[in-house]
């Protein structure tokens, strides 16, 4: 790997960090009251910028959602513990990199994402929601935690609507850009 390639990866893993926790701070100061438990949010708007970055970043995304991850849970969500943050860490970065991965798989998604289309990508929100609700409460049940169905639907629905929020404001905030922009770069 150059050196020009390894400053974009850190470019990258920067990135994903700043923008996952702007997310963090916009979901807090928004939607703290719908909290559910302590990460579990009724809209949990950084789900969205989770799947963003693991689409745009690929690796360097999934690396960056780990650090930020780890970060957050050891020091907000869950100080002064050490397996819930550190499992919960890996999981908040694989289940977006796995659904990144099976679209891939199952796509041919290209790193440009020029076949993604919408129907497909409503398929990838709606997947990352299932994922990773599913392997965090994998985990909890394995860690011995009860109240797991409503939890795990807690999640679901914060996933979704969260990613949903961040994709489509995403996409409404590009329309506005003028298109020349867009294609050159300027």
């Amino acid at each position: 790997m150059s050196l020009a390639q390894c400053r974009l990866q850190a470019l990258m893993v920067l990135a994903t960090i700043l923008l996952f926790s702007a997310m963090l701070a916009l979901n807090e100061w928004l939607f703290r009251w719908l909290e559910f438990a302590p990460g579990i949010n009724f809209v949990y708007l950084p789900a969205g910028m989770r799947l963003l970055c693991t689409l745009l970043f690929a690796e360097a995304g999934a690396v960056g959602l780990l650090a930020v991850s780890w970060a957050v849970s050891f020091l907000l969500f869950f100080p002064g513990q050490f397996e819930r943050p550190f499992v919960g860490g890996i999981i908040a970065a694989a289940a977006p990199y796995s659904v990144y991965r099976l679209a891939r798989w199952r796509y041919g998604l290209h790193a440009s994402l020029a076949n993604l289309t919408a129907p497909r990508l409503l398929v990838l929100v709606f997947a990352y929601s299932v994922a990773s609700p599913l392997l965090h409460h994998l985990y909890f049940a394995w860690a011995g935690q009860d109240a797991l169905l409503r939890s795990f639907l807690a999640m679901f629905v914060g996933d979704l609507a969260g990613t949903l929020l961040v994709i489509y404001g995403i996409k409404a905030l590009l329309s506005l850009v003028p298109a020349p922009i867009l294609r050159t770069g300027v």
